[in-house]
């Protein structure tokens, strides 16, 4: 069940390479018992334990030094409950592997975000989105969950059982236990018809608040140094499935978005100076498509060419204006900027420390080439994103601390007293939770 870490073996580096951590030792449980009996004895030797998903955070939130916990054989679907319509999964299985799973039962979860490499637990815990007028986060998905606390006890959490932590623990950041089983809300298959095009970023701008209540899911990407952004619509459709032609979706999704795109992002990091006429060409690549699909197959993308990324909630009434300031921010600086910039829009809920918790949300989504220095543009967003009472996404590279969630989150004091309860040792504490909750 376990394997003891050491030297170069022993290191565990996140996806964006961002993060290094060299945990004591590491396991890797089959069960919930061999979890639960792990979580004790990290408690006799007076080791912190935290489990890793797939490392897609750019924060340290998972870093071990203590026991790291490896959840890949925690994995698949233990029951699909058709009267409820729900699906209980084991914590580490891949979105990618359940959202194939729903498929073949002919089922769908109602909203994801853009990448399904991440482990269930791993996106819900760190407030995992997409984009949605109506449907919410990952999370706000969950209708019940199994966590295993510091003292080895196993909670079922839902609204009827254990609410006060169902409330938290559905966006807990590995601070409240180790999630081992998520239960969702899923549905009967259905068609999305997605609606891609350019259109320039003074439209879109103009046309914000239209452009967001006439679509279920409305997104767009804009190119810094250029007036041009890449809009996509998703709305639910009678069918028939029309899907990007094999051939098509190849060229666009691969070598153009991919291929080509990391390409030009070499070249932009080694001569900065093309970046701007990069950004030209990359605005205008893709050309406007529709195709209808179910829903997985629209809502994500492969995303293989590596980067770092920043990004912020503001109130949705307040994208406008953020977005107006960061443009001329980029402009002033003179900053090299390669890779477009992503906003999303998420309705409030219900989640203690969810990122749209309360309030309508619009999301901001910032990223630079890996490799490439990215500070001094993090750090001016970051002062704009805080200005209009931003809340950084708890996976996303971020400077903010427990006083500043404090006041970010009215209900932050609620989650902090419940760890305390659930956590007085501070079994699940590392060095980032330390930041970001308080000592």
């Amino acid at each position: 069940m376990s394997s003891t870490a050491s030297g170069k073996n022993g290191t565990w580096r996140n996806w964006g390479g961002t993060v290094v951590a060299r945990p004591a030792r590491e396991v890797t449980p089959a069960s919930v018992e061999e979890l639960v009996s792990a979580v004790r004895r990290a408690a006799e030797d007076g080791l912190t334990v935290k489990a890793v998903g797939t490392g897609h955070s750019f924060t340290a939130v998972a870093a071990a030094d203590g026991v790291l916990v490896r959840p890949h054989l925690l994995t698949g679907i233990r029951r699909i409950d058709r009267d409820a319509m729900t699906v209980t999964v084991e914590a580490g299985t891949p979105l990618k592997r359940l959202n194939m799973a729903l498929a073949r039962e002919g089922l769908s979860l109602t909203n994801m975000g853009d990448i399904m490499e991440q482990t269930v637990s791993g996106a819900t815990s760190t407030g995992t989105h997409g984009t949605g007028r109506d449907s919410a986060s990952i999370a706000a998905q969950i209708k019940g969950l199994e966590l295993v606390t510091a003292d080895g006890s196993v909670l079922s959490c839902s609204e009827r059982e254990n609410p006060e932590v169902f409330a938290a623990a559905r966006i807990g950041l590995g601070a409240l236990g180790v999630v081992t089983a998520i239960t969702f809300a899923v549905e009967p298959e259905f068609l999305l018809t997605a609606r891609e095009e350019p259109m320039p970023l003074d439209r879109v701008l103009a046309d914000f608040d239209r452009l967001w209540a006439e679509n279920e899911h409305f997104e767009f990407y804009w190119f810094p140094h250029t007036g041009n952004t890449n809009t996509k619509r998703n709305n639910r459709s009678a069918g028939p499935e029309r899907p990007v032609g094999q051939v098509a979706g190849w060229f666009e999704d691969e070598f153009l978005s991919n291929g080509l795109f990391q390409v030009a992002q070499w070249v932009g990091r080694a001569a900065p100076v093309t970046v701007p006429a990069i950004a030209r060409i990359s605005s205008r690549a893709l050309s406007a498509r529709t195709y209808t699909d179910i829903p997985y197959k629209v809502f994500t993308s492969p995303r293989r060419v590596r980067f770092v990324e920043m990004e912020y909630a503001v109130p949705r009434a307040a994208l406008v204006d953020t977005l107006r300031e960061l443009k001329s921010m980029i402009d002033r600086a003179g900053l090299r900027i390669s890779f477009p910039v992503e906003v999303r829009t998420a309705p409030a809920d219900d989640i203690t420390l969810s990122t749209a918790s309360g309030r309508d949300s619009a999301y901001i989504a910032i990223h630079m080439f890996r490799g490439t220095p990215y500070q001094a543009y993090f750090t001016a967003a970051e002062r704009i994103f805080t200005a209009h009472e931003g809340r950084p996404h708890w996976g996303k590279v971020h400077t903010r601390d427990a006083a500043y969630f404090a006041e970010a989150y009215p209900r932050f004091s609620e989650f902090t007293a419940l760890r305390n309860r659930l956590d007085p040792d501070r079994r699940f504490q590392n060095d980032h939770l330390r930041r970001v909750l308080g000592p």
